[in-house]
């Protein structure tokens, strides 16, 4: 098993457990805290040092384990399971202690690397006893299910034991976007996520419009209940139809029904749009509706019913299980999409059917560790699709997508240039490929 001191004696310095903590770093540093569960007796803490988190502790049992309602902890699990005789059971422990919000890491040795392990051993390049435990991806992801968690990260690491200056460096940096030989990294972190339903939250809707006026009553009219309270916001963006004075007829002649503020935006686009409608939400939940109306209103439950029974913690919609309506979406733009779902499911490791959806619903104080994220990331989306999903995989929220059927256009034109906005997303895609999929770099 190569915990952090093990690794110190596979080569002259820490290079191997810096990389394992650049890779656990991208998602522990969003946490509110990081606590390691029970040192392997070869662990110095090397690892957990070198992990990017204010706030560090270790306990030796799960019942030490204690999580505040609201908070995000993740717990750390430094090639345990690799030594575990009962995996179900130390992660059900685990379980009993977490909130919704809380996440388990696992460094994990990669199984089928036991007889290099024990070659490391004879050789006196490595000490301790090679792992015990064969964890493949699918035994952990059945244990996982078995203990209630989900799998919704699994990240290879490690490539190379040796900087070999700097050639190490771009092995692993590279491996890790290289279909198939991914896989032959050391040891991989792998994030569960506890599966939980919860008591239906406030949720917020955000409806961005653009000369929309023919969409914007009904959008109102056509909204579902929901068991919860529940607020609209519009925000309009620089309309010549007349869209901002009939948001303004509706959000007073609806008012007094219920929830319902407006705003104009100041800067441009869809994505600008959507953080100026986040900022001013209130509710847990916030979720958006584009006032085209093509996804249509009736559907929102669907999104919330997703949340709140624990399927995800990110519900994303899909326009492409399900026929089309009319001309709905051109078969270039359909192609696109197809394209950008499949390239981002392997930048993000996460499957995902339609990352273009205008839809989506998480968190309220998801989004605002999303708002960070995007401060140390850069902010390059211009649409506000990808930099919602970037980090909700980065977190390990947990992504679950949610088919509905695409209505075509009852008012209006699209806003979408299809190859001026192609390319860009492109660049969004290769931008993820090498700063998101890529190995971490070392500082």
């Amino acid at each position: 098993m190569v915990t952090s001191d093990k690794i110190e004696s596979l080569v002259p310095n820490p290079y191997l457990t810096r990389i394992l903590a650049g890779q656990l770093s991208r998602f522990s540093r969003y946490y509110d805290s990081v606590i390691q569960l029970a040192p392997l007796p070869n662990d110095d803490g090397s690892l957990l040092k070198h992990v990017d988190n204010g706030v560090k502790s270790v306990v030796t049992s799960a019942g030490d384990i204690t999580t505040e309602e609201g908070s995000r902890t993740a717990v750390l699990l430094n090639g345990n399971l690799n030594e575990d005789l009962d995996i179900e059971a130390t992660l059900a422990a685990i379980r009993s202690r977490l909130t919704r919000l809380s996440r388990v890491a696992v460094v994990l040795d990669n199984p089928y690397f036991r007889g290099v392990f024990w070659l490391a051993n004879q050789l006196g390049l490595r000490k301790g006893p090679v792992p015990s435990t064969f964890v493949t991806r699918e035994a952990l992801a059945a244990l996982a299910k078995l203990s209630g968690y989900e799998v919704v990260q699994i990240k290879p690491a490690g490539y190379s034991p040796f900087r070999l200056l700097g050639l190490g460096d771009l092995i692993n940096w590279t491996m890790p976007m290289i279909p198939l030989l991914r896989w032959l990294g050391f040891a991989a972190v792998v994030i569960l996520r506890p599966v939980a339903a919860t008591a239906p939250p406030s949720l917020s809707i955000v409806i961005p419009c653009r000369n929309e006026k023919g969409n914007i009553e009904a959008a109102l009219q056509r909204l579902p209940a929901f068991p919860a309270p529940v607020e609209v916001i519009f925000i309009e963006g620089h309309s010549s139809d007349g869209t901002w004075q009939e948001v303004q007829r509706v959000t007073a002649a609806y008012g007094s029904r219920m929830a319902v503020s407006s705003y104009q935006q100041t800067g441009r686009g869809k994505s600008d749009a959507v953080r100026l409608g986040f900022s001013k939400a209130k509710h847990e939940l916030v979720t958006i509706l584009d006032a085209d109306l093509t996804m249509p209103p009736e559907m929102l439950p669907r999104f919330y019913n997703a949340y709140c029974s624990g399927l995800a913690d990110f519900v994303n919609g899909t326009r492409l299980v399900y026929p089309m309506e009319g001309e709905a979406m051109r078969f270039l733009n359909r192609l696109g999409n197809v394209f950008f779902a499949k390239a981002l499911s392997f930048v993000l490791d996460s499957h995902l059917n339609d990352s273009l959806c205008g839809t989506k619903l998480l968190r309220r104080d998801d989004y605002a560790r999303m708002v960070r994220w995007r401060g140390d990331f850069g902010d390059v989306d211009p649409f506000g699709d990808f930099e919602l999903l970037f980090p909700a995989a980065i977190f390990g929220l947990g992504i679950v997508d949610v088919p509905v059927y695409y209505r075509a256009r009852s008012y209006g034109s699209t806003n979408i240039h299809r190859f001026r906005h192609g390319f860009m997303l492109l660049r969004m895609t290769l931008i993820g490929l090498f700063r998101v999929k890529a190995g971490a770099r070392l500082r």
